[in-house]
């Protein structure tokens, strides 16, 4: 098992359980992806969790592929479908690291607060590229560890607390830098958005027709 699989599958049970650290821009977020939706929409989310937001967009999509690196995560989220009624999202355990998708298969693909987890994400995003159809979307929110001041002070225990098992690997960056690195894969911005905190940045990048 992969060391990040393992991290989360331990704290899957504690993470499903935590609430949404900020509700209002949780709520945009939501809808400003859905403006990129159609009823018609096949869609990829990467790095998915607990499943909370594929299920909350499954009802505006036909169908939504999503993976994650973390069995347990999948376990859990799985458990929530019946209950939600949804029939048109398919959990299942896959690393993005690794992943290959169909060229051109989804018309949206979704990265919400995993970026900054992978080993590489400028990899990650060709994937994404290719995956998508011409003229469809990447929808990226991140935590840009490198926005705020007291991240630079503690960023030496990031190393620290991963290899006691207390933290995940995580990579810090600018909102800025990310917003590069996505168009240098090819994509072009059609949205950018930071909440008031100025930490995350929501991204949306469109690959050209």
């Amino acid at each position: 098992m992969p060391d990040k699989a393992k991290f989360w599958d331990g704290t899957a049970e504690k993470y499903s359980k935590q609430p949404i650290a900020n509700q209002k821009a949780y709520e945009v977020k939501l809808n400003l992806t859905r403006e990129y939706f159609t009823p018609d929409s096949q869609v990829l989310e990467f790095g998915c969790g607990t499943g909370s937001t594929a299920i909350l967009h499954a009802p505006f999509v036909k169908h939504i592929d999503a993976i994650d690196v973390s069995s347990e995560m999948i376990r859990i989220a799985k458990d929530k479908l019946d209950p939600a009624g949804i029939q048109n999202v398919t959990f299942r355990v896959a690393d993005m690291d690794g992943f290959q998708a169909a060229p051109e298969s989804y018309d949206a693909v979704l990265g919400l607060n995993i970026l900054h987890l992978l080993d590489d994400r400028m990899a990650a995003m060709r994937e994404v590229y290719q995956a998508l159809k011409p003229g469809g979307y990447f929808v990226s929110t991140t935590p840009c560890l490198r926005e705020k001041f007291i991240f630079s002070l503690i960023g030496p225990l990031f190393p620290l607390m991963h290899a006691l098992g207390r933290w995940p690997k995580v990579f810090r960056f600018s909102a800025k830098r990310l917003q590069r690195d996505i168009e240098e894969i090819g994509f072009k911005t059609v949205h950018y958005w930071q909440p008031d905190n100025g930490m995350s940045a929501f991204i949306v990048g469109q690959k050209p027709e």
